[in-house]
């Protein structure tokens, strides 16, 4: 508890801009978010107060984080288990906790527990040889080959087409599952949010474009979605986030097929596909996220606008014009798109901001968006 104010302490850890989003909500509720980041130059570093630097692979880190902590919670979800584990044995409260965390750490515990839950999945199995992933393929190449830990914005994915592709990625070492080549239509992504009494909230069902495996666009609610689907996707993601136990943010990753959707990813924690509620909906997921690990009633999901758009701004290529001139470019020519830039050194391809643009023409506001990201990136 935070003598001055009275207000609990939430420890968040990991410094990047999850942290940082969470923090800036974090403000409006009188608290300064606790920070456990690996570099004082982080992107939540930057901008929170109270920063101790350490790496999240540290038990003895963590266990100092934690002291003073009321609640502490990820912007990741790389923290060993057995490292949660062990600060739960002493007392520290941490959501979502590590009976819930590991499926979204362990691939392949995330698919034997879906597919016993009886959650819509892939074809799947883990496999150790190359002769594994071929019986598997079973002449249908290719398929899905994943790390089942560690991996995230294409990291850790291959596609895998041929039994010697399937040599080479198995002399690695790296423990993988494989799943089919789902034939999907697109990409879908409900978030939700549960608190330790119990209580969830669901925001409307979003369509994610991906591009080389990085989450480049987000049109909030998903274009051309039946009233029935988007219903089964958020009740999927509430029946998975009660079922698991997850406090805080739990995003469910869809592909929808022209024979339903199918559990893609989960991730437990505030997450790409829902970076649009910052002006988008009612309250925030940053926002949420702490109201859930503090226990507070979660607040309104509504949309502010018929449609928003999110937009990920990458890192380009070096030289043109400054990003302080692109965005005098840019405000210039469009009031009303709003710019989150997170302090990140520039590299390209690398996340390191976002656009987002409300309003009642889809199209226009897609475009907008788009356009926005595009000259923050290249200026042009």
């Amino acid at each position: 508890m935070d003598t001055r104010t009275g207000l609990p302490v939430v420890g968040m850890v990991g410094g990047g801009q999850l942290a940082r989003m969470t923090h800036q909500a974090a403000i409006s509720l009188g608290q300064s978010l606790r920070v456990l980041s690996e570099k004082p130059d982080d992107s939540a570093a930057l901008v929170a107060a109270d920063v101790p630097i350490g790496t999240h692979t540290d038990l003895a880190a963590l266990r100092e984080f934690a002291k003073g902590c009321d609640a502490v919670t990820f912007d990741h979800e790389h923290v060993p288990t057995e490292h949660i584990e062990a600060l739960e044995a002493e007392g520290v409260k941490i959501f979502p906790g590590s009976k819930a965390l590991v499926f979204a750490q362990d691939k392949g515990m995330m698919r034997e527990r879906l597919a016993a839950l009886g959650a819509p999945v892939p074809r799947w199995r883990r496999v150790t040889t190359s002769e594994e992933i071929e019986a598997f393929a079973a002449g249908s190449w290719p398929v899905v080959a994943k790390a089942t830990r560690g991996g995230y914005d294409g990291r850790g994915v291959w596609m895998v087409g041929s039994r010697e592709a399937a040599d080479d990625l198995v002399s690695t070492g790296i423990p993988l599952i494989v799943e089919e080549k789902v034939p999907l239509r697109r990409e879908l992504a409900a978030l939700v949010a549960r608190s330790p009494f119990g209580q969830v909230a669901a925001y409307p069902v979003v369509e994610t474009v991906q591009r080389d495996g990085i989450c480049v666009e987000v049109v909030a609610p998903a274009p051309d979605l039946s009233e029935e689907r988007a219903l089964e996707a958020q009740q999927l993601a509430i029946d998975l986030a009660t079922s698991l136990g997850v406090v805080g943010l739990l995003a469910v990753e869809l592909f929808e097929t022209d024979a339903g959707i199918v559990v893609n990813e989960l991730a437990m924690r505030p997450h790409n596909s829902g970076h649009w509620t910052i002006e988008g909906a009612r309250t925030s997921q940053f926002e949420q996220h702490l109201r859930a690990v503090l226990d507070y009633p979660m607040g309104s999901t509504a949309l502010t606008a018929p449609f928003v758009v999110m937009a990920n701004v990458l890192g380009g290529e070096p030289g043109g014009i400054s990003i302080d001139e692109r965005l005098h470019h840019l405000f210039a020519t469009d009031p009303g798109a709003r710019v989150h830039l997170y302090g990140k050194q520039v590299r390209p391809g690398r996340k390191i901001g976002h656009v987002t643009v409300l309003g009642d023409d889809l199209l226009q506001v897609r475009a907008r968006a788009v356009r926005a990201a595009k000259w923050l990136q290249e200026g042009v």
